[in-house]
């Protein structure tokens, strides 16, 4: 990533006055969004606090003793599924309600279980489909919820190749070979079984990991962290440094491509730019002190 960052930086300085120009616009626009923007952290901060207070209630809820454990989970996701933990603690109460009850009600299993982190595995895979297979993750986690309760429909929003019917989830449960042994049916098949042969076939696929490896390399993924790990700061869930380094590597990214893409553009190119970072200047109002 250093290597990408200075590479960006000397294609950029090459271009001499436009290049240094267009830098200098942007980082000029984010300084004045910075002195505008005080008010709008602080009450955001305060929204995010609240939220967090929420979900850390719940997560206590559902989980007792094993909360901890959901909530360390969740402090890292920004970097593993590139959601804050609050979204991630949102996504755990919400489909550990159908886990659950995809266990018996087991309280004490469920539990168990999450120390042996399936919901973190779970909730990652989803993230990973999502950003991999470009699915809407309220879909992904519908069709989660679905198979809790013997629900075979929505197995086609996973976008692995199965269609949405039981013998479809037969299948991939199979192909997946984590029972050792063919079935015909799922009478003895459990939920937690279905998310393990889920997350076996997404690793055959090369989708699994997709969230952790894009949050370090790619601009969207490298953003996506980034704006989670801030609500986080503002939660008070990571350090300044965390927080640094996240943003480092988003704006590493984005340098290194801007890098390689501004020197295609030519003067016209270097013009519409130029122009764009006028905008993006003009449309930030000055700091009033």
């Amino acid at each position: 990533n250093e290597k990408g960052f200075n590479e960006g930086v000397s294609k950029l300085s090459s271009l001499g006055k436009s290049g240094l120009s267009i830098v200098s616009k942007a980082m000029t626009g984010a300084v004045a969004a910075v002195g505008t923007a005080a008010g709008v952290i602080i009450k955001s901060s305060l929204g995010v606090v609240a939220n967090m207070e929420q979900q850390v209630g719940g997560v206590e809820t559902l989980f007792k003793d094993s909360a901890d454990t959901v909530i360390k989970n969740a402090n890292r996701a920004y970097k593993t599924a590139q959601i804050s933990a609050n979204d991630y603690m949102s996504t755990v109460t919400s489909f550990s309600a159908s886990l659950l009850q995809g266990l018996g009600g087991d309280t004490a299993k469920a539990a168990g279980i999450a120390d042996m982190a399936l919901i973190d595995m779970a909730i990652i895979d989803m993230a990973d489909n999502a950003n991999k297979m470009g699915t809407n993750m309220q879909d992904i986690q519908n069709a989660y919820q679905g198979f809790a309760k013997q629900n075979y429909t929505m197995l086609d929003n996973l976008k692995l190749g199965y269609g949405g019917t039981q013998s479809e989830m037969i299948r991939l449960i199979n192909d997946s070979g984590i029972l050792n042994e063919k079935i015909s049916d799922l009478d003895n098949v459990t939920f937690d079984q279905m998310i393990q042969a889920i997350h076996v076939i997404q690793q055959n696929l090369g989708i699994t990991g997709t969230s952790a490896e894009e949050a370090g390399k790619t601009i969207e993924g490298s953003v996506n962290s980034a704006k989670a790990a801030w609500e986080n700061f503002q939660g008070g869930v990571i350090t300044s440094q965390e927080l640094v380094e996240t943003f480092g590597t988003a704006t590493q990214n984005i340098l290194k491509n801007l890098g390689e893409i501004v020197p295609r553009l030519g003067k016209t190119g270097l013009e519409v730019v130029g122009a764009i970072a006028d905008k993006i200047g003009d449309s930030v109002p000055a700091a009033k002190g």
